[in-house]
């Protein structure tokens, strides 16, 4: 991985990262925070989005939809585990 992939992957985590927490709290996490529930999201997204056969498209917008789909189902699984574990 290049400087240039390095960058783009940190911001579309930041990006998809902030967004997820605008949806699932109403604030972000913080700047780490963010990077990393983002780029977790990435992978949860594909998987998901993979496994139900639905394909959001290439290019920089689409890794942000889907990075930020995958970040709220984490977001929502951390929360029943949570939830579950009071």
């Amino acid at each position: 991985m290049n400087l240039e992939a390095l960058l783009i992957t940190l911001i579309v985590g930041a990006i998809a990262g902030w967004l997820a927490g605008l949806i699932m709290k109403g604030s972000g996490y913080g700047l780490v925070a963010n990077i990393v529930i983002g780029i977790v999201g990435a992978f949860v997204g594909s998987y998901v989005l993979g496994l139900l056969g639905v394909s959001i498209g290439s290019g920089l917008i689409g890794s942000i939809i889907m990075a930020t789909i995958g970040a709220v189902v984490l977001l929502l699984v951390i929360g029943v585990i949570r939830k579950a574990t009071k």
